[in-house]
């Protein structure tokens, strides 16, 4: 086994794995906060890919169109949570999934009509020379999909634990009637949810996109791939969530790399279905999500 091949097997593994973290982040935090599995999260990488390379084509430069890509994303969860969560609030799982599921394939028609069917570059945010490492290449792209899941998950740490509305999401998942007779609106919990977690996938979407070029089908596979990421992870926790995705992006990249890629995807509901059929939920956890 070439030592050199094996590696950059793993860095690209990785590297992929950060980007199904970040949407699976996404998962997550709705799923605490509200109980719902979100079908459209792809949806929102998609959205923030396709905002962010139209900004940048008008000529706004590239740190105006991230910054407007995530908020136009975050502004589309809110307006999805509002108009179509809210009013099913007290459905049952399965009418919310199926909302879900209806509102990506809203947003993925009207992405069609809006953006066409022809792929779109965004550049790289630095410059394109690679990295070699023990043989192995990194694209500078890599390293700002993994620095960025660092400062992500430092920020929701520091959200979490240490401000007043952070508290406020964390007794909305522990305990949502009891947060409500504490006078937490539980009904702003959950579009906040919506929000953060677009702006998460509007995130995912953009750092991917000098990779992949974007496209109004983007976020199908990858919204696929963050919630086998987020079920291996066991649904409630970020941390798993994490794990679950850069394990899944490892397997994808040798499995792909030493047989065949036309296997790469496979493999990952294959995953899925083994975790669910034979480990109760997931590998790293349980699932534990209250909607709100």
């Amino acid at each position: 086994m070439d030592t050199a091949v094996l590696l950059q097997f793993i860095i690209t593994g990785i590297s992929v794995g950060c980007v199904y973290a970040l949407i699976a982040i996404g998962f997550v935090t709705i799923y605490n906060i509200t109980g719902i599995i979100n079908f459209a999260q792809g949806e929102f990488v998609m959205i923030g890919a396709m905002t962010c390379i139209t900004f940048y084509q008008m000529g706004w430069g590239m740190l105006p169109s991230i910054v407007c890509a995530i908020i136009v994303t975050s502004l589309v969860g809110g307006v999805m949570e509002l108009s179509t969560i809210r009013p099913a609030r007290n459905a049952s799982f399965i009418t919310l999934l199926i909302i879900t599921i209806g509102a990506s394939t809203l947003l993925r028609g009207l992405a069609l009509w809006i953006w066409g069917d022809f792929p779109k570059a965004l550049p790289a945010f630095s410059a394109s020379k690679p990295l070699l490492l023990g043989g192995a290449v990194i694209v500078p792209q890599y390293l700002w999909i993994f620095g960025i899941l660092i400062i992500m998950l430092a920020l929701l740490y520091l959200f979490f634990e240490k401000t007043v509305m952070g508290a406020a999401v964390k007794a909305c998942v522990i305990n949502p009637r009891a947060a409500q007779l504490m006078g937490i609106n539980t009904r702003k919990m959950s579009t906040f949810a919506f929000v953060a977690s677009a702006a998460i996938g509007a995130i995912a979407g953009i750092v991917i996109a000098p990779i992949t070029s974007g496209t109004y089908e983007m976020g199908v596979l990858l919204g696929l791939k963050g919630f086998v990421a987020m079920v291996l992870g066991g649904m409630t926790s970020i941390p798993g969530a994490v794990i679950g995705a850069v394990a899944l992006g490892l397997i994808e990249s040798l499995v792909g790399g030493y047989f065949s890629t036309k296997f790469s995807d496979a493999i990952s509901f294959l995953i899925l279905i083994i975790t669910l059929v034979f480990f109760r939920n997931s590998l790293f956890g349980t699932t534990a999500g209250k909607r709100v």
